[in-house]
């Protein structure tokens, strides 16, 4: 293979709500801490462990951060893709790193609320009601052909 792929697939809970920068040019960019984790059973022990890893998303086109500030907030389940990326800046002549993800589609996992017939809130992933029976006997007459 001669080319290479960086390429990044993360689900993770969202840390803290999303902050867009905007910039003189009309450029937009939102970032936010994305917690991924990943948990087993030790098999000397029994015990269930855990690992949490945090990592530094970037929306950098701006319609997608437009929609992301709307839309993303603090503790929703998101799925992200996109590029990993390394960069350097200077603090009080102390050169700091930072790896970023640069997303390039994200879609929402969390469940979104709608209100029921009854006006409670209801997940969009519960199952809904069961409609009322219908017949399916028909007339040969009430047929179009």
């Amino acid at each position: 293979m001669s080319g290479t792929v960086n390429k990044v697939m993360l689900v993770g809970n969202i840390g803290k709500d999303p902050e867009m920068r905007s910039f003189e040019n009309g450029g937009k960019i939102l970032s936010f801490p994305l917690a991924t984790t990943e948990s087993w059973k030790d098999a000397k022990t029994g015990e269930r462990t855990s690992v949490t890893d945090w990592h530094n998303i970037v929306i950098r086109r701006t319609a997608l951060a437009e929609l992301g500030e709307q839309y993303l907030k603090k503790g929703m389940k998101v799925y992200v893709e996109g590029k990993i990326r390394n960069r350097s800046y200077q603090v009080n002549n102390e050169t700091k790193y930072i790896t970023e993800i640069y997303v390039d589609e994200f879609t929402m996992l969390s469940p979104k609320t709608i209100e029921n017939a009854s006006g409670q809130p209801m997940a969009l992933n519960e199952p809904m009601p069961a409609a009322p029976a219908m017949s399916t006997e028909t007339a040969d007459d009430d047929l179009p052909f």
